[in-house]
């Protein structure tokens, strides 16, 4: 069941994401900007308007595809590996790892450095929210509380990367020759131990956040105090 519920809701994401980000050209609504389109940039070539979540797409998408935890799910799922190293590979050639074309998945900590700048950047738009709400009407909305707490998961599976624990004091080796990181370290693996739980909230909580602000543009959810 897991591999299985693994490749149903992540393609259902991806599916999701290609959408917005090929086909929808607004990404906000009042103070509430889109987690697929932060930063917001806006280029036209000749009239066209490039797709503005293009821009910024590219970098979580990096980021969770070279995930340790999402290569995992991937490989498991989509890829067919067995979830046990008990059990044999399937008739297929000669299991090869991360070599060949999946190299690519050493990029993981340079996608870290990406993500932590456009983390930020998601941490101001929704004290921006917070400090422009009245916008619409009201001092706090539902769009706020989303965009909180997707910030808040967003901000756990990060610092709970493998790539970010490696960061802090993870290329140590003499912990008792540097105190401060290793109380980093300690701290970073406290949230290391969840990545796996972090890594589904945060996706389901950037698609919630993103599907919100989508129903308020196209009028599917009418305009209130409660927004």
């Amino acid at each position: 069941m897991y591999p299985a519920l693994v490749l149903f809701f992540f393609s259902l994401f991806i599916v999701y994401s290609a959408w917005v980000v090929l086909f929808q050209d607004v990404g906000s609504y009042g103070p509430y900007l889109s987690p697929f389109f932060s930063p917001a940039v806006n280029v036209r070539v000749g009239g066209f308007l490039i797709p503005p979540a293009l821009w910024v797409a590219w970098a979580p998408l990096a980021f969770r595809l070279t995930c340790y935890y999402y290569r995992k799910a991937y490989f498991r799922s989509y890829l067919w590996h067995p979830r046990s190293c008990a059990e044999p590979e399937p008739s297929r050639g000669v299991y090869r790892g991360e070599r060949g074309f999946w190299i690519f998945n050493n990029l993981h900590r340079f996608a870290l450095y990406l993500i932590l700048i456009q983390t930020a950047l998601l941490v101001y738009d929704a004290v921006y929210a917070l400090f422009n709400h009245q916008q619409l009407g009201a001092i706090f909305g539902f769009g706020n509380l989303l965009m909180v707490v997707n910030v808040i998961c967003l901000l756990l599976y990060t610092f709970g990367c493998h790539a970010f624990r490696h960061l802090v004091g993870g290329s140590q080796d003499c912990f008792s020759c540097h105190a401060t990181r290793f109380q980093l370290w300690k701290r970073v693996t406290v949230l290391n131990v969840n990545h796996e739980t972090w890594a589904w909230v945060s996706m389901f909580t950037v698609w919630g956040t993103d599907l919100y602000i989508r129903l308020l543009v196209n009028g599917v959810i009418p305009h209130g105090w409660w927004n």
